[in-house]
């Protein structure tokens, strides 16, 4: 008998595509681990959480391990988004964009998803096989924008990707920093050297 894509297991409703309904449970996943956490999660727990079953999490992930991939993936592109409007702030130099920028990456509030970006990291670089594809845009999801940026704040075109690196490099080398060391006020100082140095570094 066909089957309707709207229709989920166990006779629970759909809202709009699987597509649609796989990205509205990612970002309620993303919301919950961000208050939450992560310790001692499981799919029958947030499962409940975010209102289905933990077999509807199946059907639409396949796994705990890949949707925690998903949480982060979903991370990763709302913090690219923040980056596209702030370049779209008038007046906003670029100094002040990447210092905002960081204060979202550094909300308390994130530092869940942040714990969670690096522990992927790790097990993608372990090689386990629902982590291993989050490499393959670790760096080049972010390289685009990164570089549409420097070359509208004035960088070379042909020295911007090499900046835009750096500059990334340099944030999560920080945000390591300060979930390992937890001191905020030393990390902070560290990123507007940085800052300093990046943008104004004959000042």
């Amino acid at each position: 008998m066909a089957t309707n894509d709207d229709t989920h297991p166990e006779g629970e409703p759909g809202q709009g595509t699987q597509g649609d309904r796989r990205a509205e449970l990612t970002e309620a996943a993303v919301e919950h681990v961000a208050a939450h956490g992560i310790a001692d999660l499981s799919l029958r727990g947030l499962g409940a959480a975010l209102g289905v079953s933990h077999r509807m999490l199946i059907h639409y992930f396949g796994s705990k391990e890949q949707l925690l991939v998903e949480i982060v993936r979903a991370s990763e592109r709302r913090q690219r988004d923040l980056l596209a409007r702030l370049r779209l702030e008038p007046g906003l130099s670029p100094t002040d964009a990447a210092r905002l920028l960081w204060q979202e990456l550094t909300d308390p509030q994130l530092e869940n998803q942040e714990r969670l970006f690096f522990e992927i990291c790790g097990q993608a670089l372990r090689g386990r096989p629902e982590a291993v594809p989050f490499l393959d845009g670790l760096v080049t999801n972010w390289l685009e924008p990164l570089v549409a940026a420097e070359v509208d704040a004035g960088a070379d075109p042909a020295s911007a990707r090499n900046r835009a690196r750096l500059g990334l490099a340099t944030v999560r080398g920080l945000l390591l920093d300060l979930l390992a060391t937890g001191d905020r006020s030393g990390v902070n100082s560290a990123m507007e050297e940085f800052l300093r140095l990046y943008y104004d570094p004959e000042s």
